[in-house]
């Protein structure tokens, strides 16, 4: 395969290090957007007007909404940036694309046409997308699917819920009904 084919080397974070997706960068830039947000609302813009302010419930509400959101986005931009290597995406693109579409909808886009999780065949250490039934360098079964529709099923099942298909007859490798007992 050409080097430009291949798919990226993905970064492995296990389920128990899911909590630590938003990196200490992300979470220090969020206390400072909003503190910062905070100081401009409370000290700059008031020094500013030539009319009375809205009522002080409306500007606290406002002032900690915007604050609360700018936050957010570098918690969110923070997210992304470990999210995007865990599976085999650019995670520069992803936080350039973030930063200059408005309003968060780079964002948007990142969540809806993100990848699936990338993991390790574990017959030959390829790397394999999380929706794979088999891998597709050794043929290993990763898996239980439907010998007729290939949709996935539960190992414990006995027919497709597709397709009405008897899985019994697809010799389902040990391993995977093991897995469903």
């Amino acid at each position: 395969m050409k080097d430009g084919l291949r798919m990226r080397d993905p970064q492995s974070i296990t389920v128990n290090e899911d909590a630590r997706l938003i990196p200490v960068w992300s979470i220090v830039a969020s206390v400072a957007a909003f503190v910062l947000v905070e100081y401009y609302f409370w000290a700059i813009l008031p020094g500013q007007r030539t009319h009375p302010g809205p009522p002080i419930g409306l500007r606290i509400y406002l002032n900690l909404s915007w604050g609360l959101l700018a936050s957010l986005y570098f918690l969110m931009v923070g997210y992304v940036s470990q999210d995007a290597p865990r599976r085999a995406m650019s995670a520069r693109f992803w936080i350039v694309l973030c930063f200059v579409m408005p309003g968060g909808i780079g964002a948007v886009l990142y969540f809806l046409l993100r990848q699936p999780e990338v993991s390790r065949c574990p017959a030959c250490s390829t790397h394999v997308q999380g929706d794979f039934h088999f891998c597709p360098q050794c043929d290993y079964q990763l898996s239980a699917s439907c010998g007729n529709c290939y949709r996935t099923v539960r190992a414990s099942d006995q027919f497709c819920t597709r397709c009405g298909h008897e899985l019994a007859r697809d010799h389902m490798p040990a391993r995977l009904r093991v897995l469903g007992e």
